[in-house]
């Protein structure tokens, strides 16, 4: 399942493709939704916004359309006119005079209007994004320290949504070695200096997953691109210790970490 940078990554290249230029179709493959198609031809999509998971497509009338990838779902840009050959199930075509943006095999979609967005139930559940350049590394420590989530082991509350939104299961993996903390741990167990790192982890990896991710050349402002230390490497060698990278499953997920130096 896509994580918080992947989905970033995508609405920039969704809105890269429609660039601001008017929408020539609109199609629909849900029929609640079809009674739209119309309402959008003509209009321009102001922004692509990711929230955690789930998209939101804001167009120049003042709807929005919600969308969450789920397991299965994923956006492609193609040319204008064109329909790739797939097995996947379309839900959304929109389209421009240079390209088109496609939605496949996702089922969780809705029109909203701006005050909808507000309540809807999704986006009330989800915690702050990770990738907001305004959250802090001290706003993360409190929501870590707070009543609600000190007593969850860390294995499960950095896939909880409702904690920070984005994060998924390469990105706990990945944080939990930088933070040198195993998964069975508690917040509330943890010493100040911990929570700092363990925080400051959270949005370093994300934003340089972002930022670094697949991109084969790309920097960031320290140099530094995103690779893997602790994730699908079992077996091998701990690049900070030595000892091997194991494999084991917390929450249901696969889970990947260094015995000799997360503990």
């Amino acid at each position: 399942m896509p994580e918080g940078p992947e989905i970033r990554r995508a609405a920039d290249g969704l809105m890269q493709a429609m660039s601001h230029l008017p929408i020539t179709l609109a199609w629909f493959a849900f029929p609640h939704l079809k009674r739209w198609e119309t309402q959008l031809t003509g209009q321009t999509i102001d922004k692509i916004e990711a929230r955690g998971k789930a998209l939101l497509t804001w167009f120049s009338n003042g709807l929005v359309l919600y969308s969450h990838n789920q397991l299965y779902g994923v956006w492609r840009v193609v040319k204008a006119g064109e329909t790739p050959v797939t097995k996947r199930d379309l839900r959304v075509r929109l389209e421009n005079h240079n390209a088109a943006i496609l939605l496949y095999s996702a089922s969780e979609i809705s029109m909203l209007s701006a005050d909808e967005v507000t309540e809807h139930p999704f986006l009330l559940r989800i915690g702050p994004d990770a990738l907001d350049l305004q959250l802090t590394v001290e706003t993360v420590q409190a929501r870590l320290m707070s009543k609600r989530f000190c007593g969850r082991q860390l294995g499960a509350l950095l896939l909880d949504q409702s904690f920070i939104a984005g994060l998924g299961n390469y990105l706990r993996v990945e944080i939990l070695w930088q933070a040198r903390l195993a998964a069975h741990h508690r917040p509330r167990d943890l010493n100040i200096e911990q929570q700092r790192l363990l925080c400051q982890a959270i949005l370093d990896i994300l934003r340089l997953s972002y930022t670094t991710r697949g991109q084969p050349g790309a920097k960031d402002h320290h140099g530094a691109t995103f690779r893997f230390r602790a994730f699908h490497r079992a077996g091998k060698a701990c690049e900070r210790c030595g000892h091997a990278i194991e494999k084991t499953t917390f929450s249901g997920r696969p889970f990947y970490w260094c015995p000799g130096c997360q503990q």
